[in-house]
């Protein structure tokens, strides 16, 4: 069974596709469902709408590492890293680095 946020995500984000916070959302629903090429795709349109949005790379290199794209995965953290630390979000970039880290 669908997590039970997505769908009503997926309406929020029918109304307003600029919501960051919605994709955000949809992404990480599905990673907890184990959708994770679902969950990449919510988490690249989290990215698009707010490059800034530090968590999304996080959980987008989650979801590619599980899908085994660790060549993407260790792009995504490099980018991450450096918006991570720009904003100051310090657990994030510690978190992307040790993910980093871990695709050896």
């Amino acid at each position: 069974m669908a997590h039970p946020r997505i769908e009503p995500l997926k309406k929020v984000l029918a109304l307003d596709p600029q919501d960051d916070v919605a994709w955000f959302g949809l992404g990480k629903a599905h990673m907890e469902d184990g959708n994770f090429g679902e969950a990449v795709q919510a988490l690249e349109s989290c990215i698009k709408v707010k490059p800034t949005y530090s968590a999304a790379y996080y959980a987008l290199a989650q979801s590619l590492q599980k899908l085994g794209q660790t060549d993407r995965c260790r792009k995504i953290c490099d980018q991450g890293i450096a918006v991570s630390t720009k904003n100051g979000d310090a657990m994030v970039t510690k978190n992307l680095d040790l993910l980093k880290q871990s695709l050896g």
